[in-house]
């Protein structure tokens, strides 16, 4: 599985979740997007970071709930499959 994680340099929320993520088994493959490296994206989010996304077939990334900043280990996968499965 392929997730977008939107963020920006610097913040901590971020680097976070995308810790959280790496540590999972099997870990999603995550790109990271700065949303300060694109004038839509900046101006979509700003602050609002960080986001995951899925990436679809049609090429449009669904984005994701927010996920709960103390959600790790076995629950994030649970809620991350949960979310994948609603879409």
């Amino acid at each position: 599985m392929k997730l977008l994680l939107l963020t920006r340099q610097g913040c901590c929320l971020c680097e976070g979740l995308a810790e959280r993520l790496a540590a999972l088994d099997p870990a999603p493959e995550v790109q990271p997007v700065d949303v300060d490296t694109d004038p839509a994206l900046q101006s979509r989010y700003g602050l609002e970071v960080p986001v995951l996304m899925l990436p679809t077939a049609n090429g449009q990334p669904q984005e994701l709930p927010r996920v709960p900043p103390r959600l790790a280990g076995a629950r994030l996968a649970e809620w991350l499959q949960r979310q994948i499965s609603k879409l």
